[in-house]
């Protein structure tokens, strides 16, 4: 989308939330075996197309919870009290489905994710935590 403002006012990014996929030094890489890490980022960005926006970005720095994926709320979802949630070990097909679902339901703030999601559901120190760049 270009820098201009959208017709309805809102800012980028405002309407939806935003999913982060670490894809550096261990995430995304044969240091996590037996997964087809583009076949997994491919499927992430086709479920969550028009839901939310996907981001790849470099090492998260918490390489013991390999692949990494955060999912960011929207504007509406952090006036609602909505926080960014850091999910761990996204290493099963099953769990693109399921961060796709609750994007589609609004996502963090707006939406309770799926209960499996809690299996995945991780919170890194606050030094990690500051460096993930805004939405």
């Amino acid at each position: 989308m270009s820098r201009r403002s959208r017709r309805d006012g809102s800012a980028p990014g405002a309407i939806r939330p935003t999913v982060t996929v670490c894809r550096g030094c261990c995430c995304g890489t044969p240091k996590i075996p037996g997964i087809d890490h583009a076949a997994q980022l491919r499927d992430l960005r086709t479920a969550l197309e028009g839901k939310a926006t996907v981001r790849v970005t470099d090492c998260l720095d918490v390489c013991e919870q390999a692949n990494v994926v955060v999912v960011q709320p929207s504007a509406d979802g952090r006036r609602a009290g909505g926080r960014p949630v850091w999910l761990g070990l996204v290493n099963d097909p099953d769990a693109v489905a399921d961060i796709a679902t609750w994007a589609d339901d609004g996502g963090p703030g707006l939406a309770d994710p799926p209960d499996v999601l809690g299996l995945y559901t991780f919170s890194p120190s606050r030094r990690v935590r500051a460096e993930l760049p805004e939405s």
